[in-house]
């Protein structure tokens, strides 16, 4: 993805107002997790004493091996709103999910996410070089 796909993205994001997406984005380009990683990362893993973490570190499900990451001050600033928002009181993960009996959104559902992001892009189906 090119550094303009990724702002174009992240501005789309911001205008219609999608502070998970946006959260989730920006962590997703920081970090380069796998989707599975992503979306079981806890507001705890991000979040210490109501300031986002520059640096984190987390164990990748498929090697087992902890890896550690460094989050730019854009991504830290729409963690610390999302995390912040109403939607997330008593939230474990920073992406939840609207169904009771599970914790975090799945991997299928960030899949699906990542697609719309693109295709609002005009991404899906054009060449990236």
């Amino acid at each position: 993805m090119l550094p303009k796909q990724v702002w174009a993205i992240r501005a789309l994001l911001e205008l219609a107002g999608y502070p998970r997406d946006l959260a989730l984005f920006n962590v997703a380009i920081d970090s380069k997790l796998r989707g599975c990683d992503l979306v079981k990362l806890a507001v705890s893993d991000l979040v210490k004493d109501d300031r986002v973490r520059e640096r984190f570190s987390v164990i990748h499900s498929k090697t087992k091996r902890p890896v550690q990451f460094e989050l730019m001050e854009n991504t830290r600033e729409t963690v610390l709103a999302w995390v912040k928002s109403p939607e997330m009181f008593a939230c474990q993960f920073i992406s939840p999910s609207h169904f009771h009996d599970r914790p975090h959104i799945s991997t299928r559902q960030y899949g699906r996410l990542a697609r719309d992001w693109g295709a609002a892009i005009r991404l899906c189906g054009s060449k990236v070089k």
